[in-house]
């Protein structure tokens, strides 16, 4: 199957696609469904990335069929959270953080990142908090950077953690 973008500006050379399947396409409908299809392999890619490196399901040594269907369903959810965090923080950055963070996550992360025991009242951005998850996991922020990725964000969520258990246990006084 050979697709190839249309109405390209001048001077910039088309993509073309050259998709070879086993799944019947009889259709110009057909075609453009598994053309969407193929559009969606990267982030499916990402996922698993994170899944094998982030969740290190491939290290598992559990013994039984059983308990590692059971760890691999966790971590199937730990791992597409990450991955939806970083596709939201990209696409909808503005949103408040708290659509994906309780708020003693928030709240121990601001404190952390801003050396200020004293949070906000109110949620920071969605992309301001992906960015201190993400430096805490190594991310560095320069400008030539871009957004942070999966490996970073896993790698600060795990600090993360950690940190509103304390805030959480402090939160609750004496």
């Amino acid at each position: 199957m050979l697709a190839k973008e249309e109405d390209t500006p001048e001077g910039v050379e088309p993509i073309e696609w050259r998709l070879l399947t086993t799944l019947a396409v009889q259709s110009f409908e057909q075609a453009c469904e598994k053309v969407a299809w193929y559009t969606q392999r990267w982030g499916i890619e990402v996922f698993h990335r994170t899944l094998k490196s982030g969740c290190r399901i491939e290290d598992r040594r559990l013994g039984h069929g059983d308990r590692l269907e059971a760890c691999l369903a966790i971590d199937m959810v730990v791992a597409w959270r990450i991955y939806h965090m970083v596709k939201l923080g990209r696409e909808v950055p503005e949103l408040p953080c708290d659509v994906y963070f309780e708020e003693a996550e928030w709240k121990a992360l601001v404190a952390y990142s801003t050396k200020n025991p004293v949070p906000p009242e109110q949620a920071l951005s969605l992309r301001e908090a992906i960015r201190m998850v993400a430096k805490i996991g190594g991310f560095l922020g320069r400008k030539s950077d871009g957004e942070p990725g999966t490996e970073t964000l896993w790698r600060g969520l795990q600090h993360l953690d950690l940190m509103t258990d304390v805030w959480r246990v402090m939160a609750s006084g004496p």
